[in-house]
């Protein structure tokens, strides 16, 4: 299968072109010192044979994510579950989820799916304001990530929206593969997990016929994700108060990077998954005539 080119700046890295960027992330300091402090008895010549024997995306993640996740649940949490109930394992779907932790909402959702039987995980929408480091930009196109481009002007997003867009289709017909989003840029500090309209008129600019045929082919599955402690509801807290009382605050990269490590280091009580229905025969029942802001 061919990925066209138009792809190439968003999407995930593909098996052929892991062995570069292997080398590339064990070479960066700051990668090694992540490595160091995770795998303290390591050497990095093992973690670097380990990681070379992975020949794809699929592999990386059975073989460094899946146990560091499993890890996570077990020391952090008092365990991590899915109701999946209402969807079929042999299919295709995009999760769309409210937004809890940057990192682990997608992390454990890629755990819990392998759990219950897919035979792949999902790739994931990242912005593109938490990749301002190098190895992290590459980490993450390791682990299925593709790119949403935030901070363009208003021409250059919708022509980012709509490649966006037919990126996600093409992931879902021609890739054969799952994908998450989040039902809103960022988190909800306030914990309001209203879907912003605007990620579903992005998903409606790809594929062809109708919006509603449109929606139809991404297999749309809502997904309400379920943290019994937030370990970064004091981080929330704080930012929603400066964004109050401070109009031109804004959040910078260092922010971004602490919520990361205190949601990942911290303790999370019970950990649940929920997923609705597709939403392919709901939206069978919608009037196609409606105004387009209903």
């Amino acid at each position: 299968m061919k990925i066209p080119s138009e792809f190439d700046p968003i999407r995930p890295f593909e098996p052929e072109e892991l062995p570069a960027v292997y080398d590339r992330i064990l070479a960066d300091k700051q990668f090694q010192m992540v490595l160091a402090y995770l795998y303290p008895d390591v050497p990095a010549e093992a973690i670097a044979k380990k990681m070379h024997a992975c020949k794809t995306n699929l592999e990386f993640q059975k073989t460094f994510c899946y146990p560091f996740l499993q890890r996570l649940v077990t020391e952090l949490s008092l365990g991590c579950s899915m109701d999946a109930v209402n969807i079929d394992t042999r299919k295709r779907y995009t999760f769309v989820s409210n937004h809890r932790d940057i990192v682990l909402d997608s992390a454990f959702l890629d755990k819990l799916l392998m759990d219950v039987g897919f035979t792949t995980t999902c790739e994931i929408a990242i912005g593109d304001n938490l990749l301002s480091q190098d190895w992290v930009r590459d980490l993450v196109r390791i682990n299925k990530s593709f790119t949403v481009e935030r901070a363009l002007h208003s021409v250059e997003m919708l022509r980012a929206s709509k490649r966006m867009s037919e990126y996600i289709h093409f992931v879902i017909a021609e890739k054969n593969d799952n994908v998450w989003i989040a039902q809103r840029q960022g988190r909800a500090k306030n914990s309001n997990d209203l879907t912003q309209p605007a990620i579903l008129k992005m998903m409606a600019m790809g594929g062809e016929g109708t919006i509603i045929e449109r929606l139809k082919q991404l297999h749309i599955v809502p997904l309400a994700i379920s943290y019994e402690y937030d370990p970064c509801d004091y981080l929330k807290a704080r930012e929603y108060q400066l964004r109050r009382d401070l109009p031109y605050w804004k959040k910078t990269a260092e922010d971004d990077l602490e919520s990361m490590l205190v949601g990942i280091k911290g303790y999370k009580g019970h950990i649940f998954y929920k997923c609705a229905p597709c939403i392919d025969e709901w939206l069978d029942t919608v009037d196609e005539e409606l105004p387009k802001n209903k």
